[in-house]
């Protein structure tokens, strides 16, 4: 039975989709095991499937103050601790992935663990990247990890992605000392993210769907657009009795939620009920790590601890979240009308594309998000039948598609046709060698 690693961390949005695509290796018959933070330990069991810590607690990291701060205003001060803690859980996370992916026959990694692209040197098995945003430099837009205008054309589009480059090779410091002291490797001289040590491409799988993210048309051949990775909910859940005399007592509610960015639960709160008593609406909220105080809310507005959001969207009109890419999923797949409020990271672009097809206002980052903004956003999601019509349109096009299958099947022609990079330099050694005495003999 062909065993496969999948090495992940980050927020539960992280996650989730590489469980999705270890349940349906499953069903093919694969032994899967998911490497992520100790957060998710719970989660990924639940489903079944065996799992293996990275290193401790991401939620703690987020909940640090200069964490808060360097994303949200003080980068320059807070930067350098923040950098020098991302290392440090990149080279815990790395010394975990190498006891874990010793006996498998593939490794799949995304941005966050490149460095698995140097086990799997070590170990002499394939290496494909994933990610759940465009990543691959393109001159049609600007990179998606920054907040940056929306175009910048066609060369400032492409120098963009050298901030990228820039701040993976300060985290990539560890790499070299790991691979040297547990890996037994030279140190790595070429290559990024989307490449071999030698400065092949490696195949990437983007688990997101053309239909809101079309494929730029000067991508290499080996990125590839699989549709997204969904991962069905399992819990049965369904309302309680609580929520279901909330949703009786009058028309559906919106959604809003803030994400697992813990930043301002205090600024975001009194945002909410200022702009839901203003808009006249009703409200369901769910605070995910942080960003909601759900003590002392008005009667329009009913607070969810937890509940997934492919069967919490079922009933609401409409959602307002952070912009990750697996809420913004679990709107569009229900054709749910959608306002984004972005913090950081790729949530931005994922706001943008929102609004770009059609489906809800144009989206407002979160630092300056008043009462009176998101009351207007309110009452614009719930009138306008523009946003419902094009938000079904994209529906239908996303429930059409299977993600998961078409990244089984590129990750088995990649194993199939994977050759180590030793035997490779070996086999070009041959054939200079028979060129050489068939020249000899002419």
């Amino acid at each position: 039975m062909k065993r496969i690693a999948l090495v992940t961390i980050g927020t539960q949005g992280d996650v989730q989709p590489y469980i999705a695509l270890s349940l349906a290796l499953q069903e093919r018959g694969y032994s899967v095991v998911i490497g992520a933070n100790e957060d998710f330990e719970g989660l990924v069991t639940g489903y079944g499937i065996e799992f293996h810590s990275l290193g401790p607690s991401i939620q703690a990291f987020l909940k640090e103050t200069r964490f808060e701060n360097a994303m949200n205003s003080s980068m320059l001060i807070n930067g350098p601790w923040f950098l020098k803690q991302g290392q440090q859980i990149i080279d815990t996370a790395a010394r975990a992935a190498w006891r874990m992916c010793q006996g498998t026959d593939a490794i799949i990694v995304n941005m966050n663990t490149s460095f698995g692209i140097d086990i799997a040197e070590a170990l002499k098995i394939p290496a494909i990247m994933t990610a759940l945003q465009p990543l691959n430099s393109t001159s049609e837009f600007p990179l998606s990890m920054y907040y940056v205008a929306d175009d910048l054309g066609p060369t400032l589009n492409k120098l963009s992605y050298t901030a990228a480059t820039m701040q993976q090779a300060y985290m990539n410091l560890p790499r070299n000392r790991l691979r040297r002291e547990l890996m037994g490797l030279e140190a790595r001289n070429m290559g990024g993210v989307f490449t071999n040590t030698d400065g092949s491409y490696l195949t990437t799988l983007y688990a997101y769907s053309a239909a809101v993210s079309p494929r730029p048309r000067d991508w290499p051949k080996t990125a590839l657009v699989t549709g997204y990775w969904n991962l069905r909910d399992r819990s049965n859940w369904e309302p309680t009795p609580e929520f279901e005399a909330f949703l009786s007592a009058g028309e559906a509610p919106v959604y809003i939620g803030f994400g697992s960015m813990p930043f301002g639960a205090e600024r975001n709160t009194r945002i909410l009920k200022e702009a839901v008593a203003l808009w006249g609406g009703r409200a369901v909220v769910a605070r995910g790590w942080g960003g909601i105080d759900p003590r002392d809310l008005p009667d329009t507005i009913f607070p969810i601890e937890k509940a997934p959001h492919d069967r919490l969207f079922r009933y609401v009109s409409a959602v307002v979240h952070h912009g990750g890419a697996g809420t913004t999923s679990a709107g569009l797949h229900l054709g749910r009308p959608t306002f984004i409020v972005p913090q950081a990271i790729d949530q931005p672009y994922w706001g943008r594309r929102v609004y770009e097809l059609g489906c809800g206002p144009k989206p407002i980052r979160l630092r300056k998000l008043t009462a009176e903004s998101l009351a207007e956003a309110l009452a614009d999601l719930n009138s306008n039948d523009s946003y419902r019509r094009n938000a079904a349109l994209v529906a239908e096009q996303l429930r059409s598609e299977d993600g998961t299958d078409k990244a089984i099947k590129v990750i088995e022609r990649v194993m199939g046709n994977f050759v180590p990079r030793v035997a490779k330099l070996a086999r070009k050694s041959k054939t200079k060698a028979k060129k050489l005495s068939l020249k000899k003999a002419v």
